[in-house]
C-alpha cells in the first residue's frame, strides 16, 4: 500500500477549501530504466472525494499527471464535514484517507 495522502480542509464563510497531496510515482509508460527497457505505465486513474457521504469531486487522471500530484478545490460546506478521499490506480491498488474540515 502507498504512503498516506495529506488532506487539509478549512472552512471560511460556508466554503470548504480542500488540499490533497497524493504520494504516487505516476509512471507515464514512456520513460526508460537504466537498462533501456520501458518502465510500464502506472498511475492514479480514478479519484473520488466525498464530504458527509456525498460526492463533491470526481476525476479521471491520465499518464500526463506528475509524480505526487497536488489537488486543490472548493465546495459549499461547513466546519466538521468529514472528507473521504479515495483513488484507484492502473494496477488496481487503492488508497483511502480522511480529514475533517476545520
Amino acid at each position: 500500500m502507498s504512503d498516506p495522502m495529506r488532506v487539509r480542509a478549512t472552512e471560511k464563510d460556508g466554503i470548504v477549501d480542500v488540499k490533497i497531496l497524493m504520494k504516487h510515482d505516476m509512471e507515464s509508460g514512456q520513460r526508460k530504466d537504466a537498462a533501456g527497457k520501458v518502465v510500464p505505465a502506472w498511475f492514479i486513474n480514478v479519484l473520488n472525494v466525498k464530504a458527509q457521504g456525498k460526492d463533491v469531486f470526481n476525476a479521471q487522471f491520465g499518464p500526463a499527471v506528475s509524480k505526487d500530484p497536488f489537488l486543490n478545490f472548493k465546495y459549499k460546506g461547513s466546519k466538521g464535514d468529514k472528507i473521504v478521499v479515495s483513488w484507484v490506480d492502473t494496477k488496481d491498488d487503492k488508497r483511502t484517507d480522511e480529514a475533517t474540515a476545520s
